[in-house]
């Protein structure tokens, strides 16, 4: 059977669409799964607790304290193999969003390690409203994974989209993403991202324009195909960080070395693409410096070389990435620093290149191998451009399995 063992919580909210959640249990349980039930109350009016209890053979919850007795929303989430939200109402989805616990659903929900899906059932009108849609958007970005709406009779009458997709659609979803093999599963992904502050005195640095953006976008790709994913982060004002990602927040050069330092070894996978300050003050004030006459010289001294440094501990099991951002002579540049480093490639890009660098959504590279082989890519989103990073790092992996 396709889900043979998988365990799925299944989370049911208060929509006309919650008979088709029977059916779902029943679908996944002949599936092979094991199937848990927790649903809002407002749900129970719609189909019983006791019919999905006996469909699913396990006791349904309906709140985080029934009775005199607590349900430990934390121990369901980590108990399941994936939870779906189905049907998954406006309010529900705002909830989630927003992160609001005061149901069993988001309660649960918040404390979840495993992939969470959600099927939206909903009338016309409340689907296209943006809320809606960037309440969708919102939980997307935090790596939930939207089932699509069906687009038919809803039960107002009206017609269009909004129905929550087909209990048969929901399980071939499921089976596709829950037994496919995942390339980088079982593998843990080291990644530094956003630029180090270099602190003069309390309220003043030496820092740079780096957003964070590539190396959440490198994170993204590889969590999607399944790897331990540790991101190492200098400041930054990201948002949209997936939960299952460990961040690791750093601000100066010398953090981000203590703490690449302490996560590479367990590392299969390094990727180094913060932008880390080469020099720092020497002496930094410890109280704010005031005005003087005339200027002011601030000595400055060395940081240290993180992705130097672990090119030279680095194993021949693990893969180390670097990146070059360059203005000027950048193949040169970038070549020397593959070979200093002990990359076994360097992502080049240069400010040259309208729509690369920083802060933006698209980045425009070429990928250099220490066999020589270069590839060169069209400007792309961020997103796409991490895809084709991780896409390199399965080639050579693949190389090294059949070497």
């Amino acid at each position: 059977m396709s889900l043979q063992d998988k365990k799925i919580l299944l989370a049911v909210s208060g929509s006309i669409a919650a008979y088709k959640a029977a059916f779902l249990v029943r679908g996944l349980i002949k599936a092979g799964a094991e199937v848990k039930v927790i649903m809002t109350d407002a749900a129970s009016h719609f189909v019983s607790p006791l019919t999905f209890s006996t469909l699913s053979k396990h006791e349904v919850h309906t709140s985080v304290i029934d009775g005199d007795s607590w349900n430990n929303h934390v121990e369901q989430g980590l108990w399941a193999d994936a939870m779906v939200v189905a049907p998954a109402t406006a309010n529900t989805l705002a909830k989630m969003a927003q992160g609001i616990s005061d149901n069993v659903i988001v309660t649960t929900y918040l404390s979840a390690k495993c992939p969470v899906y959600f099927a939206p059932a909903m009338d016309r009108d409340m689907w296209l409203h943006p809320s809606t849609q960037n309440n969708i958007g919102l939980l997307e970005s935090y790596g939930n994974l939207l089932i699509p709406v069906g687009d038919g009779e809803l039960a107002s009458g009206l017609e269009g989209k909004g129905r929550m997709a087909e209990p048969e659609d929901i399980i071939r979803i499921l089976e596709n993403d829950l037994t496919k093999k995942k390339e980088l599963s079982g593998k843990t992904v080291m990644i530094t991202a956003g630029p180090t502050f270099e602190k003069i005195d309390p309220v003043r640095f030496i820092g740079n324009h780096s957003s964070g953006k590539m190396g959440l976008s490198l994170a993204k790709a590889c969590l999607n195909l399944g790897a331990d994913v540790k991101l190492i982060l200098g400041p930054n004002h990201l948002r949209d960080i997936p939960h299952q990602v460990e961040v690791i927040p750093v601000s100066s050069a010398e953090e981000m070395y203590n703490v690449s330092h302490e996560v590479f070894p367990k590392a299969d996978i390094a990727i180094m693409a913060a932008a880390v300050a080469d020099y720092r003050p020497k002496n930094a004030s410890d109280v704010k410096m005031k005005k003087k006459e005339g200027d002011l010289k601030i000595e400055l001294e060395r940081t240290k070389d993180i992705a130097a440094s672990l090119g030279r501990i680095k194993t021949k099991d693990q893969l180390l990435i670097g990146f070059a951002l360059e203005t000027n002579n950048e193949m040169e540049f970038a070549q020397k620093k593959l070979t200093k480093k002990n990359f076994d490639f360097i992502v080049l890009n240069s400010l040259q290149d309208k729509g690369a660098g920083f802060k933006g959504n698209t980045n425009k590279i070429t990928i250099i191998r220490k066999d020589n082989k270069i590839k060169n890519f069209e400007l792309k989103s961020k997103d796409e451009v991490a895809n084709d990073i991780v896409h390199e790092i399965l080639e050579i992996q693949n190389v090294h399995t059949h070497a």
